[in-house]
């Protein structure tokens, strides 16, 4: 595999060029959009929730802010993902390239977006009042996990969205069951003890745990807490890698 992107770096690149460009071909404000529109969810969410949950949780904001900017990176990488063989089969289909190509490069087009907006995030922490500390050096960790993960899930929707048109509709589904399931907009701490380990079988949960984990709390987490998002994104990059070369002599026929 890394040869052939080796062999294949300039259109690995260009492809990232395009699918940054395309997104935003055509508007006024371009790439602020990626910076404007979770701001506005952030803002819609503070003023709904934060008269519930605002009181009982210190440093709501970025509490809020933490959920949603790994969340909406998660469902943008895995949404493109699923959509990356699709819209370029007419390229695939005339020319003999690695199809996982397109599936890498909205994925890298996706992470362009969550740095923009990490960095935005980083702003209302300090803004916040929140101190910077070497903890905060130890976030690769969950960022580097969920890009495997984000690409376990891609390989996985992108290969069977070929043969199964529906699985866009239950994965919009999906998606909302995982953002409910995220404690985004509030604490497990309110539900029983019973119920609260349910949540850690959301890999999404475990890695906004662990991103509050370090900014709110500036704690490192327990290993179990690592060992669990390391477990989560081998599994899914192994299974979702192994769903797609299964099935990838088909792609031709289908697309």
């Amino acid at each position: 595999m890394f040869h052939k992107l080796e062999i294949n770096k300039f259109l690995f690149f260009e492809l990232v060029k395009r699918d940054f460009k395309k997104k935003y071909k055509r508007t006024i404000l371009g790439m602020f959009w990626s910076v404007l529109s979770p701001l506005m969810m952030l803002s819609v969410l503070a003023i709904i929730f934060g008269s519930f949950f605002g009181s009982r949780i210190e440093h709501y904001i970025i509490y809020l802010f933490s959920g949603q900017v790994i969340f909406n990176y998660f469902v943008e990488a895995t949404n493109e993902g699923m959509l990356a063989l699709v819209s370029n089969a007419s390229i695939f289909t005339k020319i003999n390239v690695p199809k996982y190509l397109f599936l890498f490069s909205k994925n890298i087009s996706a992470l362009i977006n969550f740095g923009i907006i990490l960095l935005i995030y980083f702003v209302f922490v300090v803004l916040e009042g929140i101190n910077f500390s070497w903890h905060f050096l130890l976030l690769l960790y969950p960022i580097i996990c969920l890009i495997f993960i984000n690409l376990g899930i891609g390989f996985l929707l992108s290969a069977l969205f070929i043969f199964f048109k529906d699985i866009q509709y239950l994965y919009r589904l999906f998606t909302q069951v995982v953002m409910y399931g995220s404690a985004i907009f509030y604490s497990i701490d309110i539900l029983p003890q019973n119920l609260q380990t349910l949540f850690y079988c959301n890999p999404i949960f475990v890695c906004i745990t662990y991103f509050r984990s370090i900014v709110l709390n500036n704690t490192v987490p327990n290993l179990h807490l690592h060992l669990l998002l390391a477990g989560y994104a081998l599994v899914l990059i192994g299974f979702g890698c192994w769903v797609y070369k299964k099935y990838n002599y088909k792609f031709l026929y289908y697309v």
